[in-house]
């Protein structure tokens, strides 16, 4: 059966913020579409956001982009919290991995991989371990994490890409999907280590299986790998991306009292104030050790101080992405729709 090449989706007005957000700061070309708050091509499909809320995604990748992108990041229809999946390989033993700070600016992209089996499950659901997007405090994800770590002893494993080594990846490889896939494979070997022989690793599906089967050493070719939206209802999944979004915390606190400012979450307005204070006080190159260098983010501050990417160097230079006028674009899509 041939794929699909169009979906129309009606968004809330949450939505319609998560995919303003996720099409400004990812690796999107805008596009000039009338009447639509925001209008982009993407990975062999165009994406539009109507004024009347809704989402259209038409192309030949456009079924692989609803699957991947549009589904686990925007919508988020299913209910979340594993106890709602009423399936008995949850009890089985498997891995799960998740991943934080993929959408942030400042900071590290961490990934995390946790063990579960039909002695660990029942301790994760009386501690009510779930999807890190449904914690909306900090502090009870870090205590969450705590309590995850108390009942797995040394049976996860993170992995942190630092942003200089996020920025270097970037520049080689030209695709968050491939970097995902490359972290993910290296937190499922480290787990393999520890607990060998276990039989199957579950993950958000992010891309094809294949990028994380191709990026996984020795230990890890045997092992069934499972990727679906929506994944974090698994126990394993859910409980790795506490632990990731935990370590991530961790990072932007140490990254703060370095310099000895709050460093910030996400990519907003006060993001991009933090980051335009960093570079007068400590010039352009810092941006690559505490930011992803790729994202929209890097070159509204660096204009915003006087700065180009070239102020970044050779390296930082090496991240950029194609330039559009984003400001007359969205200025010309706010006249039509009014």
């Amino acid at each position: 059966m041939a794929k699909k090449t169009s979906y129309t989706f009606p968004l809330s007005p949450e939505q319609q913020q998560r995919l303003i957000h996720l099409l400004e700061t990812g690796n999107y070309r805008p596009r000039e579409t009338p009447y639509t708050k925001i209008s982009v091509e993407g990975p062999d499909c165009n994406i539009a956001l109507y004024t009347s809320g809704k989402c259209v995604v038409q192309g030949q990748g456009a079924e692989d982009w609803v699957t991947f992108t549009l589904e686990p990041e925007v919508l988020l229809e299913a209910k979340l919290g594993y106890e709602t999946v009423h399936a008995p390989e949850i009890f089985q033993p498997h891995l799960g991995v998740d991943e934080s700070g993929k959408g942030d600016f400042f900071g590290p992209l961490v990934i995390a991989a946790a063990y579960v089996d039909d002695r660990i499950v029942p301790e994760f659901q009386r501690l009510n371990v779930r999807d890190s997007k449904a914690i909306t405090s900090d502090k009870v994800a870090e205590d969450l994490a705590k309590a995850i770590i108390d009942v797995l002893g040394d049976r996860y494993a993170v992995v942190t890409i630092g942003p200089r080594a996020y920025n270097r990846l970037y520049a080689k490889m030209r695709s968050v999907n491939r970097m995902l896939a490359w972290g993910h494979a290296r937190a499922i070997e480290d787990l393999l280590a520890k607990v060998p022989h276990t039989p199957r690793a579950v993950s958000d599906q992010f891309g094809p299986t294949q990028q994380i089967e191709r990026a996984l050493l020795q230990k890890g070719r045997s092992i069934k790998l499972e990727q679906r939206p929506r994944a974090e209802s698994d126990p394993a999944v859910a409980a790795a991306s506490i632990l990731a979004r935990a370590g991530f915390l961790q990072a932007l606190k140490a990254m703060g009292k370095t310099h000895g400012v709050k460093i910030p979450k996400g990519a907003s307005a006060q993001v991009r104030e933090v980051a335009q204070a960093i570079v007068k006080k400590h010039g352009a190159p810092a941006l690559l050790d505490l930011a992803k260098c790729h994202f929209k983010t890097a070159d509204d501050v660096l204009a915003a101080v006087g700065q180009s990417r070239a102020a970044l160097g050779p390296e930082g230079a090496a991240t950029s992405q194609p330039k559009s006028d984003w400001a007359a674009i969205r200025k010309r899509q706010r006249e039509q729709a009014s």
